[in-house]
């Protein structure tokens, strides 16, 4: 594998997560495998909506679905996503604190 296609295998995966909907799909996953009917109440989201979602996270192998008589289960392909979401979460975070000690310091700039 080249760099460059190497490069790219990354971003396409970042790009699968790139947006609210999957990360909330991901973030559900992480409790444990569920149906397409499970993930849409959790979300409280239509079931076209969640199935579309699922299918950008299958294609990149981002999670895996499980037939189990007629319904589709699905899981995190590994088990490392939700480690790098937490991991995100404490980047976030950081930003966040970040942001509030700017937004502290601007206030007391408008106080003089």
């Amino acid at each position: 594998m080249s760099p460059a296609s190497l490069q790219a295998f990354k971003a396409d995966f970042f790009r699968a997560l790139a947006h609210p909907i999957r990360i909330r799909i991901l973030e559900a996953l992480g409790d444990g495998e569920r149906s397409v009917q499970e993930l849409q109440q959790a979300l409280g989201l239509d079931q076209p909506i969640v199935s579309q979602h699922l299918a950008i996270l299958r294609s990149q192998d981002i999670v895996t679905p499980r037939k189990l008589g007629t319904t589709v289960r699905y899981d995190l392909s590994d088990p490392l996503t939700t480690k790098l979401l937490s991991v995100a979460r404490g980047i976030f975070n950081n930003r966040l604190v970040g942001s509030q000690a700017m937004l502290r310091q601007l206030k007391k700039e408008t106080r003089r």
